[in-house]
């Protein structure tokens, strides 16, 4: 594995919202002179002995996806950062790779190593007429970044992107690589274990605690996913009343159920694949912003869809385009949101009946955004859709009294995560995202609502990778039996020399280390 130290002793985010001191960045890569193959096994060799190494000299690892998450999951104090973007081989799986127990058809699975980012195998999976089953709105993150922080989408009928991993390839030591899959759920066969050489282990609740691990379970080498035909979507963007109306009830009911079969959608009360509300705290009388999504068998006889002026695309939310906005005087605030936001949000175009004009893509088509667009603050929490109206009620009371917040509240809703620390925890999950400007006026308005929903008794959770206020006491009451089931599981794979290099700040911040 091709080892390049960046003698480098600090790193930012993307979102350039934090710099973290470090020891050093080591950008990885594979061997071009050997097959892809030979080259992952020589990375996982490089691997071990990296722990080796960092065992030996005392130094924490991390391993670093995309540097796209607003905490410092990827950061390790005075340790060793390690840039896997460069390591994005990828297999696909035969039969002779997989159990015979496995029902599914061996064409539908794809080994992609953890650099390999969510892009690069959206454009992979659709020269073979395959897709992702679900995406987050930017598909610029690492694969093994977006499974480790529990990045959720909004497929609601499917979950997040966790769900779709069969398997996971983790070097948890200096001497010892596993694939990991669920006892229930067996898919590889002893051959495909052979050709990477590693040990293989079925355990549902290992499996599960790994899903969603922020690299505290050691190295994700590879990851085994599950796929689908290729599949468009057809996609809307349309304001909505949410107000008293009987329109506005009707909207409110279904963020609240689910329940769409009296909708006034742009497909009546047909089930979308993907349902989103964006609320403009400023805007209220013109209605919210609803954006549905609707899965179409794939033809080639479709326009992709075209981003607006502002280069914002139907499946963009709102961190691509709000960091236009600058902390500024309260009373402008206002003014400014709207302003953004009407220049940014792509409506959908209204055909000579006032009816929306539908826009096609497959996922990676319409969740494409690589882009950020300044410097700004993102949080989210996720709580049981039938108590979104009570939060929405809350939050723009919250706005009136101690804002104004300079940025918008959207809700995406997934359903409930099998990864043992999925934030998307509730059988159908309300994901609540708060985005803004950058300033310390907006983290004070995010403290304010987390204490605002913890005095209303409504339970929520954290999204793992945003901006969020993490300690052990609130991750026991979010997360009770299932955070001490993740920190036995996490003792039970790594051994005590291995926790240590794995162990940086964040996660004794947060009483999981």
């Amino acid at each position: 594995m091709k080892i390049i130290k960046k003698r480098q002793n600090a790193w930012t985010n993307r979102h350039d919202t934090f710099t973290e001191t470090i020891k050093d960045l080591y950008e990885l890569g594979n061997e071009a002179d050997l097959d892809a193959l030979n080259s992952y096994n020589d990375a996982t060799r490089g691997f071990l002995n990296m722990i080796s190494e960092a065992i030996a000299t005392q130094t924490p690892l991390r391993s670093l996806g995309a540097g796209w998450s607003w905490t410092k999951i990827a950061t390790v104090n005075n340790g060793v950062m390690l840039d896997t973007k460069p390591l994005n081989t990828r297999f696909n799986i035969t039969k002779a790779s997989v159990s015979d127990a496995y029902p599914g058809d061996p064409a539908y699975l794809l080994f992609a190593q953890s650099g390999m980012s969510i892009q690069e195998i959206d454009d992979f999976l659709l020269e073979k007429k395959q897709s992702l089953k679900t995406s987050g709105a930017s598909n610029g993150q690492t694969i093994a970044g977006a499974i480790g922080t529990g990045v959720h989408g909004a497929a609601f009928d499917f979950g997040a992107i966790p769900e779709f991993v069969v398997g996971l390839h983790i070097v948890v030591s200096a001497t010892r690589h596993v694939y990991l899959e669920r006892a229930s759920e067996p898919v590889v066969s002893d051959a495909f274990i052979q050709n990477i050489q590693a040990e293989h282990i079925l355990d549902d609740d290992l499996f599960n605690a790994a899903l969603v691990s922020f690299g505290s379970f050691g190295i994700i080498h590879g990851v085994m996913i599950g796929t689908e035909d290729l599949f468009l979507l057809e996609t809307y963007i349309q304001r909505m009343p949410y107000d008293d109306s009987d329109s506005g009830k009707i909207l409110k009911g279904i963020m609240q159920t689910l329940d769409f079969s009296t909708a006034n959608l742009p497909c009546g009360n047909e089930r979308p694949y993907h349902f989103a509300v964006l609320l403009n705290p400023y805007d209220m009388a013109k209605g919210a912003y609803v954006t549905t999504m609707y899965k179409r068998a794939y033809t080639t006889d479709y326009s992709p869809p075209v981003a607006n002026l502002a280069g914002i695309g139907p499946g963009d939310d709102a961190p691509t385009f709000i960091g236009l906005l600058t902390e500024s005087i309260p009373a402008l605030v206002p003014t400014l949101v709207n302003k953004i936001l009407g220049a940014s949000l792509p409506l959908s175009d209204l055909d000579p009946h006032g009816k929306p004009i539908k826009q096609m893509g497959t996922v990676g088509e319409i969740f494409n955004n690589t882009n950020l667009r300044g410097k700004l603050l993102s949080a989210a929490v996720g709580f049981p859709i039938g108590m979104v109206n009570q939060v929405i009620s809350l939050v723009l009371e919250a706005n009136q009294n101690i804002g104004p917040f300079a940025g918008l509240f959207s809700f995406r809703f997934v359903k409930k995560s099998t990864a043992t620390l999925g934030f998307t925890k509730f059988e159908h999950t309300c994901v609540m995202e708060l985005d803004a400007a950058y300033s310390g006026s907006v983290y004070n308005f995010y403290s304010q609502i987390w204490k605002m929903l913890e005095d209303n008794g409504i339970p929520f959770t954290f999204h793992w990778g945003k901006v969020n206020e993490l300690f052990a006491e609130r991750i026991n009451n979010m997360y009770g039996a299932a955070a001490t089931s993740w920190m036995a599981a996490r003792n039970k794979l790594l051994d005590a020399n291995s926790i240590k290099v794995f162990t940086n700040p964040i996660l004794q911040q947060w009483g999981l280390g």
